[in-house]
C-alpha cells in the first residue's frame, strides 16, 4: 500500500488530507500526525483581546475535521529522514511515499533580549496575541488599560499574516474610543519595514488611515532588546521608544526538527520551490502554509490556495506527470479597521493590491483596497466558512491563482 504522511493538522494539512482522500483510492493510506487534539482558528485570536471572540470560539476538536479513511496519530514529531522517507516520532516511526509538511510556525519571544523568560500574563506590560493563551492574557490587560502609551512592534519578518498588525492598531483605536479613553492613549506602530506595509499602493492607503486615527508610524526600527523594568524598546541603532503597554509579533520560527532534517532555511522553514510548492531538495515532499519559506503571507487564505495546488501536483506525480509551477503567491486578506468596517487586499508575488471588486469582477460583493461595511461582514463570516467549508476541502468560488479581471491600477495624481 502506498503511503502519504501529513505533518500537522492545521488549516493546510487538514485541507490537503480531505482533498486527497476524496481523490485517491483505498490503495493509498493517508496519515496525519499532530501533537495537539484541538484545532485552533488562528484568525480569531486577533479578536480575543477586544472581547469580540472568546477562546472557546476559536477552537474545536481536530478529530471533528479528520476525514473518514484518514489516520490521525497524536504524537510529537522529533525528526524526518528524507533519504529514508521516514518520520520519527516519540512513540514510533512512519514510512511514506509522499510527505506533506504542514507544521506551521510559532512565536519565539526568547529570541529577543529582555524577553528570555516571558510568559503570557495578564498583569504584564509585554504581550503578544499569536497564541490562544497570550490572546486571552492580553484581553485581560486591554480591558483595564485606560491611560498611557501603547506600542505595537513588528519584531522581525516573517511573522503570521502581515496585515494583522495594521488590523490590531486600527481596532485598538476603535476599542479605546468605545471605552471612552482614546484621548488618554497614544498608539504607535513600530516596524522594521520602510512603511506601515510592504506594498506601495496598500502602504499609501494604510498610512492615510493611520493618520486619520492619529496613530504614529515609526519605520526602519530593528528591534534589539526590550527593557521590561524601565519599559522601553531599543533598536540596533540605539533608538529608544517608551511604552506603558508593549504588544509584539515576536520573532517566529518553524519546527525545530526541520533544520536537523536538512530541509530548513536556518529558521525552521522548509526551503520550498515558490511555484510547485515542492521542497527544494526532495521532490516527494510538499510544503503548505506557514511551514514554507515562500515570499508571501503566512495566512489562512494562502494555505487554502497552496493546498489546492499541492493536491493537483501530487496527483500529477502519482500519474507519472511532472508537477506544474502553478502557485503565484496569491493572498487574500481582510483588514478590519474598526467601526464595523474593513479593507480587502488581493495580491501575489508580482502584483500588489489593486482596486476593484472581489471575488466576482464588477459585482463583488467586496471592495478591493477600499474600506466598507461589507468587507467587515465578509471577515466575520469567514469563521463559519472556515469551520464548515474550508477544512472539509470543499470547492470554493476562488481560484488558487490571482485573477486580474475586475482590478485596475489607481489613477496617477498630477498637479
Amino acid at each position: 500500500m502506498k503511503k502519504i504522511v501529513i505533518l500537522g493538522s492545521g488549516a493546510g494539512g487538514t485541507m490537503c488530507a480531505a482533498k486527497l482522500r476524496r481523490e485517491l483510492g483505498r490503495d493509498w493510506e493517508i496519515t496525519i500526525i499532530d501533537n495537539d487534539e484541538m484545532h485552533h482558528y488562528q484568525p480569531g485570536w486577533l479578536f480575543i483581546p477586544f472581547g469580540i471572540y472568546t477562546a472557546e470560539d476559536c477552537e474545536k476538536p481536530k478529530r471533528d475535521f479528520i476525514p473518514p479513511g484518514v489516520n490521525f496519530i497524536l504524537d510529537e514529531v522529533v525528526g524526518v529522514n528524507p533519504d529514508k522517507r521516514e518520520v520519527e516520532c516519540q512513540k514510533g516511526k512512519y514510512n511514506y511515499d509522499y510527505l506533506i509538511v504542514a507544521t506551521g510556525c510559532h512565536p519565539v519571544p526568547e529570541e529577543v533580549e529582555g524577553l528570555e523568560n516571558w510568559k503570557p500574563d495578564s498583569k504584564s506590560n509585554e504581550h503578544t496575541f499569536f497564541t490562544q493563551e497570550s490572546a486571552v492574557a492580553l484581553y485581560k490587560r486591554m480591558k483595564y488599560f485606560e491611560k498611557g502609551k501603547m506600542i505595537f512592534n513588528i519584531a522581525e519578518m516573517p511573522h503570521k499574516c502581515p496585515v494583522v498588525p495594521m488590523e490590531f492598531i486600527f481596532m485598538a483605536d476603535w476599542f479605546f474610543a468605545k471605552n471612552g479613553c482614546r484621548d488618554n492613549i497614544e498608539i504607535e506602530f513600530v516596524t522594521p519595514n520602510t512603511g506601515i506595509f510592504t506594498k506601495p499602493i496598500a502602504t499609501k492607503v494604510m498610512t492615510a488611515t493611520a493618520e486619520e486615527k492619529q496613530i504614529l508610524v515609526t519605520p526602519n526600527f530593528d528591534l534589539s532588546n526590550v527593557n521590561t523594568e524601565e519599559k522601553y524598546i531599543e533598536s540596533a541603532k540605539g533608538d529608544k521608544i517608551d511604552y506603558d503597554l508593549f504588544i509584539s509579533t515576536m520573532p517566529n520560527l518553524g519546527a525545530d526538527y526541520i533544520e536537523n532534517s536538512g530541509m530548513g532555511d536556518g529558521m525552521g522553514y522548509v526551503l520550498t520551490d515558490h511555484h510547485t510548492l515542492q521542497a527544494e531538495k526532495y521532490e516527494n515532499i510538499y510544503v503548505v502554509g506557514d511551514a514554507t519559506n515562500v515570499p508571501t503571507s503566512k495566512a489562512g487564505s494562502v494555505a487554502h490556495y497552496e493546498a489546492e495546488i499541492i493536491v493537483e501536483n501530487l496527483l500529477r506525480e502519482i500519474d507519472g506527470k511532472e508537477p506544474k509551477p502553478l502557485f503565484d503567491g496569491h493572498s487574500t486578506c481582510f483588514i478590519v479597521s474598526g467601526y464595523d468596517k474593513a479593507f480587502l487586499f488581493d495580491f501575489n508575488y508580482k502584483t500588489e493590491p489593486l482596486p476593484g471588486k472581489f471575488p466576482f469582477p464588477g459585482i463583488g460583493p467586496f471592495e478591493l483596497v477600499g474600506e466598507s461595511n461589507m468587507n467587515y461582514w465578509g471577515k466575520m463570516m469567514f469563521k463559519w466558512v472556515y469551520w464548515n467549508l474550508l477544512l472539509s476541502g470543499q470547492d470554493m468560488p476562488l481560484e488558487p491563482q490571482m485573477a486580474m479581471a475586475g482590478k485596475h491600477w489607481p489613477k496617477v495624481e498630477t498637479e
